[in-house]
């Protein structure tokens, strides 16, 4: 049997070591910062592993296997030429550009890298009867630079039923043909004119059949829920 004195040599000894264990706990925020935190920090100690190298031979075996590994997260695009730059790309970045080697693709800069894209420019339109849409719009534009004849015509009526079609959607349930043939004009700056023509639009009733109801819709799913509460379950 052990004696008293060597138990608690041995129970010193394993207190010891735990506690030596969580002394040197290391936790992310005390850890250098990743640069590419998707490949994770075991990628990252590899990049720095292949930077510390001497030997430019060995560095170069070493990079060429990184970015293998690399590849092998996704490989059905390890093979695409773009996607072999990206890696090289990143390769570069995880080592902050100290890494020395001889890449087959042209190592672009870290300030080019670092700069800004310019800042797109929006859309600014601000139409006067927003439920036609900005499309509308530019229908009516296309519209005034044909030639006056049967296709103009057409067009210009199947825009005004499509402004007809919208209005319904967000407005009243029934608009007269007037109110639509001169919001055309205004729209057009007075270059489309169909107030004179005797031809009428689609009727109301047209677009409204075939606009889905929500209020059958919500009704039916009511009907669903109230028969389902009703139904009694039998073991």
């Amino acid at each position: 049997m052990q004696s008293l004195s060597d138990r608690l040599s041995k129970y010193q000894i394993s207190k010891y070591i735990n506690l030596n264990e969580v002394y040197n706990l290391e936790y992310n925020t005390e850890r250098p910062k990743l640069f590419i935190p998707e490949y994770g920090r075991h990628f990252q100690k590899m990049v720095d592993h292949a930077v510390a190298i001497e030997d430019r031979d060995e560095r170069n075996k070493v990079a060429k296997s990184i970015i293998s590994v690399m590849g092998n997260l996704q490989p059905h695009l390890r093979d695409v030429p773009d996607f072999q730059h990206k890696l090289w790309d990143q390769l570069f970045i995880m080592a902050d550009f100290k890494l020395d080697v001889d890449s087959p693709f042209p190592i672009t800069s870290k300030e080019v890298l670092q700069q800004r894209p310019e800042p797109l420019e929006y859309p600014q339109n601000f139409p006067k009867y927003r439920f036609y849409g900005n499309n509308i719009k530019r229908m009516i534009d296309v519209a005034v630079k044909w030639e006056e004849g049967d296709m103009r015509s057409g067009l210009e009526y199947a825009i005004a039923n499509h402004m007809k079609k919208c209005y319904l959607v967000w407005n009243k349930d029934t608009v007269e043909d007037s109110v639509i043939f001169n919001h055309l004009k205004e729209l057009s700056d007075g270059q489309i004119d169909l107030a004179k023509s005797e031809e009428s639009l689609t009727e109301s009733g047209q677009f409204l059949k075939n606009r889905p109801s929500t209020r059958s819709s919500s009704s039916n799913n009511n009907r669903g829920k109230k028969g389902q509460r009703s139904r009694k379950k039998r073991y």
